[in-house]
């Protein structure tokens, strides 16, 4: 049974498709893998209670499909091209494919170990993605390989420690570091261990308010961290922003942070 926030995130998901056919049949395949759900739901298990992070099961996959849509969309609006855009390679609708079967498999590899996960994530997902693919695309090898391929690098580059290429895949990587908020933590906080390696991601995350993506100003995204104590600058600095900096889309994209009641400070 998938829980209310899961079933929540879905639906704020196929939102963002906008009705986009392509994209939105392969969310519903996606979301109607049940042994998908049990992976991330497994890899949720191994990341909290085994070690002792912070969540990385559906929930967490789920929030950063809806982190990079939403600024996927918001680049789209201003008239910005993805890499299979450009490339001439895909069309708008095979990027947003590859964006959300990256977002929804990235963290699979959790589900082993925390080391190096993103490698392991890569080998899991495959048959999610092939699945997936051969299911709306069965006569459409090009654009299968092409999708497939850019979600591949979405999963293989979301923790920042790999050059990516792809705007595609630097969307993954801000909306991966994006989720931070302190509902994250939650389950972390509440399991009762004692200090290991990781404690700083949940207090830290703990004290974040919320993230805001939204139009920009200057540029199309406008990404605003809102945190309750100055803990939560060790989540935008050290973890957000070493993704930021690695990622494609970095030009694209503001970056504000502070603490409520307090001017922001401007990192991008």
């Amino acid at each position: 049974m998938k829980s209310p926030k899961e079933l929540s995130l879905e639906r704020a998901i196929l939102k963002q498709l906008h009705g986009l056919a392509l994209p939105t049949a392969v969310a519903e395949v996606l979301f109607a893998d049940e042994e998908l759900q049990q992976l991330q739901e497994y890899a949720n298990i191994v990341s909290i209670r085994r070690l002792g992070y912070n969540d990385h099961g559906p929930v967490h996959m789920r929030m950063v499909a809806l982190n990079a849509l939403t600024m996927l969309n918001l680049l789209h609006e201003k008239g910005i091209r993805t890499s299979l855009e450009q490339d001439e390679a895909g069309n708008f609708e095979d990027s947003v494919c590859g964006v959300l079967l990256a977002a929804l498999l990235h963290d699979l590899g959790m589900s082993v170990s925390r080391q190096d996960h993103e490698h392991l994530s890569v080998i899991l997902a495959q048959p999610a993605i092939n699945h997936a693919l051969k299911t709306v695309l069965p006569q459409d090898l090009a654009r299968r390989v092409a999708i497939r391929a850019i979600a591949t690098e979405g999963i293989f580059g979301h923790m920042g420690t790999m050059r990516i290429h792809s705007l595609e895949a630097g969307l993954i990587l801000v909306g991966d570091g994006c989720d931070m908020t302190k509902g994250r933590a939650r389950i972390t906080l509440a399991v009762k261990t004692g200090s290991q390696v990781g404690d700083i991601h949940k207090y830290s995350a703990n004290s974040i308010e919320s993230v805001k993506i939204m139009p920009g100003e200057e540029k199309p995204v406008r990404i605003d961290v809102e945190m309750t104590e100055n803990v939560g600058f060790f989540q935008v600095e050290e973890v957000l922003m070493q993704k930021v900096s690695m990622s494609p889309a970095r030009m694209h994209l503001e970056l504000y942070a502070g603490v409520t009641g307090e001017p922001r400070k401007r990192y991008l």
